[in-house]
């Protein structure tokens, strides 16, 4: 992989939670002040362990709960981060309604935050009461209300769909309810039951495969008349609202992963920071590292674009791997691009609306 400049995209995971999501399968554990502390102070060792690019383009704080901190500690977090965010174009914070208030909007505003993600999930209270979630609809308008007084208006919203009990009804209900809120971006994801969830150790199930596939096919033919549009396989937008930092995982740049429970990517190394709080305390450098080889590299990289409406442009795989993808896929993507699953131009390669909905089948086949 030909080496590159320093990343210039951050990702900050927070562990701590008030309540727990039964879907919920990051890194997480509940909140006391006097863990939250130590983990701060482990921070700030990392922070100061590390060497990070002052020249972010993009940060994102996820989680978790950022916003389970305390006011005093969110403000001790962010201070770690304002000498890297001076020309960060886009600082996303991931939010939870039940823990965000007016005084935490000013301290996220006032360090440089200019997006937000929340999670609404749902509108529907039993399907909320199910999930582990306690806000309601309400909740969340007042939060979004909040957030544009303080100054952040570019607020996106996460739903799920798939879920136990949830019928096609329920989702058309909570897409409308989504949107007359007035987002800015809108990510949609299927429900997937793991082990370790409490929806796993209860038996829960997500919905059968061809409700899952008609709910998907629903949001995508109903949000672009709502002024949104697909630019990922679950992610929409208003006009110029796109994610930047997710757009770098998607284009396979590289990024820094900070803390507890976060991934990283820096040339040819993937790594994981422990997701043990415990050992993160004892030792904020612990993580475990894998050396890339270039042929998983160069499908992980045509994996990841092909998640984007747009594909992947050509030149950066040439550029990064000296090779043309052309070659590299040499009797693989011929008879993707023959069933009419796969395009590739003089500059992209990309999916055909044929093939969108089948990608894990095209990856496979390029697999």
């Amino acid at each position: 992989m030909t080496p590159r400049n320093k990343p210039e995209a951050l990702y900050l995971h927070v562990p701590f939670c008030r309540s727990i999501c039964y879907y919920c399968d990051f890194t997480h554990v509940m909140y006391r002040k006097e863990t939250a502390d130590a983990w701060l102070d482990a921070l700030e060792k990392e922070f100061a362990s590390r060497e990070f690019n002052p020249g972010l383009k993009t940060v994102y704080i996820g989680g978790g709960t950022p916003t389970s901190l305390s006011e005093e500690q969110l403000e001790r977090l962010l201070s770690f981060l304002d000498p890297y965010t001076s020309h960060v174009s886009e600082y996303t914070c991931e939010i939870n309604p039940e823990t965000m208030n007016e005084t935490k909007a000013q301290i996220l505003f006032q360090h440089g935050v200019n997006r937000v993600s929340i999670g609404f999930q749902t509108d529907n209270a039993k399907l909320l009461k199910n999930m582990g979630r306690h806000h309601t609809v309400n909740d969340v308008k007042h939060v979004m209300d909040l957030l544009r007084k303080t100054g952040i208006s570019n607020i996106s919203l996460d739903l799920m769909y798939s879920l136990p009990e949830q019928t096609m009804e329920d989702l058309e209900t909570a897409i409308r309810t989504a949107v007359s809120l007035n987002p800015s971006h809108l990510s949609l994801y299927s429900l997937t039951v793991e082990e370790n969830t409490v929806f796993g150790k209860r038996g829960y199930k997500s919905l059968d495969e061809e409700m899952e596939a008609d709910m998907y096919e629903y949001i995508c033919q109903t949000l672009p008349s709502y002024g949104f549009h697909q630019y990922e396989v679950s992610n929409f937008a208003k006009d110029g609202f796109e994610s930047q930092h997710n757009k770098v995982y998607w284009t396979y740049r590289d990024f820094y992963g900070v803390s507890c429970g976060a991934s990283g990517k820096e040339g040819y190394t993937r790594y994981d920071v422990t997701s043990s709080l415990k050992k993160y305390l004892e030792n904020p450098l612990e993580r475990d590292e894998i050396l890339l080889e270039k042929e998983d590299a160069m499908f992980e990289m045509v994996m990841m674009n092909l998640r984007l409406k747009a594909g992947m442009e050509k030149s950066l795989f040439e550029e990064t791997f000296g090779i043309r993808f052309e070659e590299a896929f040499r009797g693989k993507y011929e008879t993707l691009t023959e069933q009419g699953l796969l395009e590739v131009s003089q500059t992209h390669v990309k999916c055909t609306e044929k093939g969108f909905p089948v990608l894990n089948s095209v990856l496979e086949e390029l697999l």
